[in-house]
């Protein structure tokens, strides 16, 4: 088990932050990469925000991971690599934190291992435990053999709502190739990693204010694990209903909106100001 080496993606295509605006993360889901996922959400994000997301191993801009990796490892991944793209005065300032499906767990482990780096979380279509362990290692098995294509037209059919690929062929497209390119190696150790997953009994030692929400259409984590995961942490949840499992990418002005809303009542400290 090793932490993976993960590849911080800068959001640009949105007004110019300040030199010195919070940061915002964004976490993926399983078999995307942040850019096809949240993009819109990024644009559509109002407020001085600094907007970064982060790439699963293997997946998007980050590289293969040679060796297995938790949860846990995962998120000090992410950590390394927030603070890679920080100054030093910086560095270690709280953040908030945006995540999908396991990018959502990724967001979980960060509020219970580093407390005092999220300011903030809205955590999407995720949960304290997410599926079964046996579906998430049958799975690892399937793609480490015969390669990520064996999930397009299953992940065709649990992602999105119904009428988002006749609506929004581009971007599902983008989602699904996504998941074509990724490394068969890597999205398999991203499998057991969330098999190992299940932090029901630790939720009650979250601090930061959580927002959970959820897609009405969502069959991989259904409404219920969502609104459960929200009672746990002492948050909130809402439920889109036109959206199923990639929240950012089918209802991104919603999310958005949420996002700021969320965020704007938790403000924090400029980046870089000085105590």
């Amino acid at each position: 088990m090793s932490v993976p080496v993960l590849t911080l993606v800068e959001f640009t295509d949105r007004p110019a932050p300040s030199a010195h605006a919070p940061l915002v993360v964004l976490g993926p889901s399983l078999g995307t990469s942040v850019t096809s996922l949240w993009s819109a959400t990024a644009r559509a994000l109002e407020g001085d925000y600094r907007v970064v997301g982060w790439d699963l191993p293997g997946h998007g801009a980050s590289p293969a991971a040679p060796e297995s990796f938790d949860m846990a490892e995962l998120a000090q991944g992410v950590l390394a690599a927030v603070d890679r793209c920080r100054d030093t005065t910086s560095v270690e300032r709280p953040f908030y934190y945006a995540g999908n499906s396991v990018g959502g767990c990724v967001g979980q482990q960060l509020l219970l291992d580093a407390p005092g780096r999220v300011r903030a979380a809205v955590l999407l279509g995720t949960a304290a435990r997410v599926g079964e362990p046996a579906g998430w290692a049958e799975r690892a098995r399937l793609v480490a053999a015969a390669g990520t294509p064996t999930q397009v037209e299953g992940s065709a059919r649990r992602w999105f709502a119904p009428g988002f690929l006749q609506r929004n062929p581009v971007a599902a497209t983008e989602l699904l190739h996504d998941l074509q390119d990724a490394d068969r190696a890597s999205y398999a150790r991203v499998c057991e990693a969330l098999g190992a997953f299940d932090v029901r009994d630790r939720l009650a030692a979250v601090d930061a204010p959580v927002l959970a929400v959820a897609g009405a259409h969502d069959r991989p984590v259904p409404p219920e694990a969502v609104a459960e995961l929200a009672a746990a942490t002492g948050g909130r949840t809402v439920v889109l209903e036109d959206a199923a499992h990639l929240l950012p990418a089918e209802a991104p002005l919603e999310v958005a909106r949420l996002l700021a809303g969320h965020f704007a009542a938790v403000p924090t400290d400029p980046e870089g100001a000085r105590a």
